[in-house]
């Protein structure tokens, strides 16, 4: 087996977990987040809009958070910085 083969090999592997990873732990915080703005909208029914507005806020950074691992991942899938640090004549 090449060394290219198992670096790339390994890129996919990672990629995968890592897209895994980071697209489910911000979802998962995204509907806890919600969770607890409808909880406390029931209960303060005159504070919903404060709440709205900080729950939107939350949302979008949760959401960065996914996009950034996405972003990260198709830079190591598609532009692998690894093989040409480690295997410059490639």
């Amino acid at each position: 087996m090449s060394p290219e083969l198992i670096v790339t090999i390994t890129t996919i592997i990672v990629t995968g977990l890592g897209i895994v990873l980071g697209t489910a732990l911000p979802a998962l915080a995204e509907g806890k987040a919600a969770q607890k703005a409808l909880e406390g909208m029931a209960r303060q029914p005159e504070a919903a809009g404060d709440l709205r507005t900080t729950l939107l806020i939350s949302m979008a950074l949760l959401e960065t958070t996914a996009i950034y691992v996405l972003l990260i991942m198709l830079i190591l899938i598609f532009a692998n910085p690894l093989l040409d640090r480690f295997f410059p004549a490639l």
